[in-house]
């Protein structure tokens, strides 16, 4: 019997493990943007800055065109230095997606308003270059 309840709690307690996770993710859905429609974007639009926030080394074996690098580590502290229109429109990028996630999370509650996830480098299927700008 014990090993029934046991069992039930598990699944109670992973279900809402999943639920939560989910809920988080969701809210940042509508800050997420396809390599396919940033491109466009990009090509089209003047003014929208395009931030890589991995390393600088990372940065010099291989980036987007264009982009600017702000590491993760220094952007909370950088940003409104080096960013101080809270209305510009910023599309993040990192290598998987991981960094540029959090770099839209830290924006946000900075009151940057109009701030993208590009995800990853590894996703972008278009010309990218190496060495410094």
């Amino acid at each position: 019997m014990n090993q029934n309840i046991t069992s039930t709690i598990i699944v109670v307690v992973g279900l809402l493990v999943i639920w939560v996770y989910m809920k988080g993710s969701g809210e940042l859905k509508k800050y997420k943007i396809e390599p396919s429609a940033a491109k466009k974007r990009l090509d089209l639009e003047k003014g929208i800055i395009l931030l890589d926030v991995r390393t600088r080394e990372e940065y010099i074996e291989k980036h987007i065109p264009g982009s600017t690098l702000i590491p993760l580590n220094i952007l909370a502290k950088e940003a409104s230095k080096k960013l101080p229109n809270k209305q510009a429109t910023i599309f993040f990028y990192c290598r998987s997606g991981n960094r540029s996630r959090a770099a839209v999370k830290m924006l946000l509650k900075q009151g940057y308003t109009q701030v993208f996830d590009l995800g990853g480098i590894i996703r972008w299927p278009y010309k990218t270059v190496s060495g410094k700008k």
